[in-house]
This record gives C-alpha cells, sequence and structure tokens, in this order.
C-alpha cells in the first residue's frame, strides 16, 4: 500500500544538507542507506538511514529514524501532523516513566529543509508484528510463536500501558495535549476532535453514513460517569511496538497521544486486535481469537493498577469509529494512487463497516 510520493534521493540530500547545520562546523555528515518502512503504519512517513560524522575525537556513526509528516497532495490521514508534538511526548514518557521508547534527537518544524516537518530519533533494533499482511492471518513470527510467548508478548505489553498511565501530573506537564475542541471532559474534547476530524475526512465526496450513525449512537451512550484523566498513547496497538524476543523494546507512533480516561487505551489495543481477527475470519483463515482477549486484558491492567475496564461496549465503538475514519482516508489514498476503483458506495471503502454496524446492534461486544 503506497505512502508517499516523496524521491528518496532528494530526500537524502536534504537531510544530510539540515543535519550538516545541526553539527559543529567540520562534521561533514553522511547520510547513508536511506529506506522506508513497508509493513507498517499509513499515517506519517518514516525512514530509516544511517548517519556518520566527524567528532573531535574521532569519527561517528549513530543508526537514526526520521519521522516525517505526509505531503498534502498524498491523502494524508490526519488534517494536520504536529511533529513537535510528538517529538515532546516522547521525551516526557521517556524522562518520566519506566516506558520504553527510542531517544530522540532532533525537531525540525521548519518544512523547509526537506519538504515538511520532521523529527529524529534513534533507532531501535526489534521486531514488529506486521500490519501487511495482518499478522493474525498466519506465517509470521507472532502467530506462529507458541501460546505461552503469545500470552507473554500480550501481558508485558499491557504492562507498558499500565506504566503509561501511572505518569505522574499528565494535565501538568502535557496540558499542550488537551487541544483546542469544545467539551466539558477530556473525553468530550476527544471525540469533538475525532468528529472534526471525520468532516476532514468527509469532505470531497466522502461522507459515510454508517460513521455518522456511530456519533449518534456514541452520543446515546455516553458513560454516565468519566474515570480520572492520565496520559493515553492512543495508538496503543502491538503494532506500534518493537519487540525483543517477546517483551517491548520501543513504544512507537505518538501521534494520537492524549489525555483521556485509561479505557481510550485498553479499548483500542483490544479492539486493534479484533479487527485483524475479524479480517482473518471474514477471508475463512483460523485467526488468533485466544490472543487479547477483553477479559484477559482487563484482568492483567486491573492487577497491575487496580483499576477496571468500565465501558468496553462504548470505547470499543468508538474506536472503531476511528478505524473506520482512517479506512475512509486510506481508501481515498489507494483511489487517488490508482490501486483501488471507488467503490459504489463510500461506506464499501469502511473495511470493519460489517463489524461497527454489528456494534451499533448490540450484536457484537458479547462475543468472546
Amino acid at each position: 500500500m503506497r505512502r508517499s510520493s516523496r524521491d528518496h534521493a532528494t530526500l537524502r540530500a536534504g537531510l544530510e544538507a539540515w543535519l550538516a547545520g545541526r553539527l559543529p562546523a567540520g562534521a561533514e555528515p553522511r547520510i547513508e542507506g536511506l529506506e522506508g518502512t513497508a509493513s507498517n503504519g499509513m499515517s506519517s512517513e518514516t525512514v530509516l538511514f544511517d548517519a556518520a560524522w566527524a567528532e573531535p575525537d574521532g569519527p561517528r556513526r549513530e543508526r537514526l529514524v526520521a519521522r516525517l509528516a505526509p505531503d498534502a497532495a498524498d491523502v494524508p490521514v490526519f488534517p494536520s501532523y504536529d511533529l513537535g508534538r510528538q517529538f515532546e511526548v516522547i521525551r516526557l514518557v521517556g524522562a518520566h516513566t519506566s516506558v520504553p521508547v527510542p531517544p530522540v534527537w532532533w525537531c525540525e518544524p521548519d518544512p523547509a529543509p526537506v519538504g515538511a516537518p520532521f523529527f529524529v530519533m534513534g533507532r531501535v533494533d526489534g521486531r514488529v508484528p506486521p500490519d501487511v499482511m495482518p499478522y493474525s492471518f498466519g506465517d509470521n513470527w507472532l502467530h506462529d510463536a507458541d501460546a505461552a510467548d503469545q500470552r507473554r508478548l500480550q501481558d508485558a505489553t499491557v504492562d507498558v500501558i499500565a506504566d503509561l498511565h501511572g505518569f505522574a501530573d499528565p494535565e501538568g506537564r502535557c496540558g499542550f495535549l488537551a487541544g483546542d475542541a469544545p467539551g466539558a471532559t477530556p473525553l468530550r474534547r476527544r471525540v469533538a476532535q475525532t468528529r472534526a476530524w471525520y468532516e476532514f475526512a468527509a469532505a470531497d465526496g466522502f461522507r459515510s453514513p454508517l460513521v455518522e450513525r456511530t456519533f449518534a449512537w456514541l452520543d446515546d451512550h455516553w458513560p454516565a460517569e468519566e474515570a480520572e484523566t492520565v496520559l493515553c498513547w492512543g495508538d496503543s496497538r502491538i503494532g506500534n511496538v518493537l519487540y525483543q524476543g517477546f517483551e517491548p523494546a520501543a513504544v512507537l507512533d505518538w501521534e494520537m497521544a492524549c489525555l483521556g480516561p485509561r479505557d481510550l487505551d485498553l479499548a483500542w489495543l483490544i479492539y486493534a486486535h479484533r479487527i485483524f481477527d475479524d479480517l482473518a475470519g471474514q477471508l475463512g483463515l483460523p485467526g488468533m481469537p485466544h490472543f487479547l482477549r477483553a477479559a484477559d486484558v482487563a484482568a492483567r491492567y486491573e492487577a497491575a493498577t487496580g483499576h477496571a475496564l468500565r465501558d468496553l461496549r462504548f470505547f470499543g465503538t468508538y474506536a472503531a469509529v476511528q478505524y473506520a475514519i482512517v479506512f475512509l482516508r486510506t481508501g481515498a489514498r489507494s483511489v487517488h494512487f490508482g490501486e483501488a476503483e471507488m467503490p459504489a458506495t463510500v461506506d464499501e471503502l469502511i473495511m470493519n463497516g460489517p463489524q461497527l454496524d454489528a456494534m451499533l446492534a448490540g450484536r457484537y461486544w458479547d462475543q468472546e
């Protein structure tokens, strides 16, 4: 699935010139081996490269990663990309929690050097459960692991989320995540922000009756009481973690980080697996129905924090509608790049449409 129209040779030259301006005179930096990622991620563009330069005590070489905002012409998933905010979240999480994150190096808000804002972080070795093709389809390291190792990875990932939610004074330290969407509570503001994201995605003929019905359902089923506010990862799925063995080595992709109730991250973790397992079932594949089950995730999290998962039906459906918006944008991108034809109805772009419809009818979340 194509993500970008950027030319890597031009990008490499721009990064090299920019790095020369960042390092002391005489460093003479060189960038080698620049390549994109292929198996995960559909939003920001990520490139891997080696950088070498001279220092007073000898040559230095670093393995680095650049995270770039997408070009507006490439049908980006989100209406805007605040790379500085992502950089600061990673820095704060690394400084104030035990959550493993990559070391951050530089943040460049000026699009002039390479055509888009970007930040640079250190590269961490590890392996990621693939998105393309989804790990639940089989023939990959996680699917083929034994049940004990799969459970080890599952529990370790829940523990990472529990550690993150212990971040002290999130509203004080991370007030920049509050956003400017209307609403009296962090959850109200978060959902309002998602509505605005949908309006962006729906422009130019992509309005979805299913998504609009789901927002109405959320309004009608709002939690009677909202839990305390924590720092949320936002995109809390195993496809955004680098694992060494079956233990998390680096937590990635913080562009959806927010302030909100714990349930946002827990429901996203559960549904991010369920959506892949649902797709496996539609293709007649066995999938991984024993993995990341809601009851198991909730029990592990409660044992670690003392807090229970409060309302999976609401938060899981909210997670699902966000995925639906992603599918609207990635579907539009595929049409843009000529990889797919526009279907007869917009809702046909939404790969989790049947499941989302079942949620609204009350026929989904009680199934395990």
